[in-house]
């Protein structure tokens, strides 16, 4: 067996491999052959570091990038090369489109006062400052109603203007047998027809994942390029990008009927070996991962074998049941928190919640390193 890895810094260690980001990039685009496929980078690239990660993307072939906000959108254009199309899925902040054309940004248009001040500004400048037009088909966010489509077209027919793209956002994608699917499908190519020859998108991971129709010329895949599941009860085919490990503290045996944590929820069952890991909520590991008398909580990996957290999670540490490990681990020695063994749903499933919620919480007390699949690049 390999000597176990120590921890060389104080905390703990967060891995992204950019290799397995292309290669998610690369497998999608080949699903979506015929449209183009974007990336979205949105959330700080889902955790994972918005620079590093939209470089990584554009290596892999990228040319499309989703950002939700202006202040993201201006960190990718700094990133990439002038080749890269920068869309703002946030839309038009008021006041906002002189940074927008600036930084060459193209929002997302949903609302008629945001479509009004950018034909100001195309008017203005005298160009047709490329944007897209993004309408509501059901899920209630932003976007046009299905009642504005009329006054869209009138009011980008009065002046010629043509967007880069109509858009729309499925609610309920990761569920593939939904009706409310084959709903806006219906509803978002009817729109589409009053938009003749212009390109249009409605896939996120999951549309792309699991019906050809809602390709259209332009896929936006965001969860499954960072590994996390998008289709609900479907295996999951994409590699993990990001491995976390936090160090063990301590280790300290526990006897029958003691109880570990705050609130004293876990009373130990049989006499007990709790190895103590320095990593709690303020790293990003939720409260709701504990384990209490009457609740099973999330597993953790050392050595490749799972051990279950025990107790309540604190602020900075986790108790974790090492009992069963043929050798406790020692003081420094690092445990998998995500990785080959434990994945973003693992926790999410846990959690109830959803790997994104994961993934975009982890901004802990980490060191963060990049690979290509092998050595850290720093």
């Amino acid at each position: 067996m390999a000597a176990p890895a120590i921890a060389t810094g104080y905390g703990g260690r967060l891995t992204v491999d950019l290799g397995a980001l292309k290669r998610n990039w690369i497998a999608l685009s080949k699903v979506s052959r015929g449209a183009l496929t974007g990336a979205v980078v949105k959330a700080d690239a889902y955790g994972t570091g918005i620079t590093q990660a939209s470089r990584a993307f554009h290596e892999a072939g990228a040319r499309f990038f989703f950002a939700a906000t202006p202040d993201e959108g201006i960190a990718v254009r700094a990133a990439l090369p002038e080749d890269a199309h920068i869309f703002i899925l946030s839309g038009l902040y008021p006041g906002s489109a002189p940074l927008y054309v600036g930084e060459r940004l193209m929002p997302c248009i949903a609302s008629i006062p945001m479509l009004e001040e950018w034909l100001q500004a195309c008017i203005a400048s005298n160009q047709a400052l490329p944007a897209a037009l993004h309408f509501d088909t059901g899920i209630n966010r932003l976007g046009f109603r299905l009642n504005e489509v009329s006054i869209v077209k009138r009011m980008i027919d009065q002046i010629g203007y043509q967007p880069q793209m109509i858009m729309s956002h499925l609610a309920c994608a990761d569920t593939p047998a939904h009706e409310k699917n084959r709903t806006q499908l219906a509803l978002f190519t009817s729109v589409m027809a009053q938009f003749p020859g212009i390109p249009a998108s409605l896939s996120n991971s999951a549309g792309l994942m699991t019906n050809r129709e809602n390709h259209f010329q332009m896929v936006r895949p965001g969860i499954a390029l960072y590994g996390g599941r998008a289709v609900a009860g479907r295996r999951n085919p994409m590699a993990p990008v990001v491995t976390l490990e936090a160090p063990v503290l301590m280790t300290k045996d526990v006897k029958t009927g003691e109880t570990v944590g705050y609130g004293a929820l876990q009373t130990m069952s049989q006499d007990s070996r709790i190895a103590v890991v320095a990593i709690g909520y303020a790293d990003g590991f939720f409260r709701s991962l504990s384990s209490s008398n009457n609740h099973r909580g999330t597993n953790v990996a050392i050595r490749g074998q799972l051990c279950p957290v025990v107790g309540r999670v604190s602020m900075d540490m986790i108790g974790v049941d090492v009992t069963d490990l043929s050798e406790p681990p020692r003081p420094g020695e690092m445990v998998e928190i995500l990785g080959p063994h434990v994945s973003v749903d693992d926790h999410a499933d846990v959690a109830n919640t959803i790997g994104y919620e994961v993934l975009t919480s982890l901004k802990g007390r980490y060191t963060r390193q990049y690979t290509e699949g092998a050595s850290p690049t720093g």
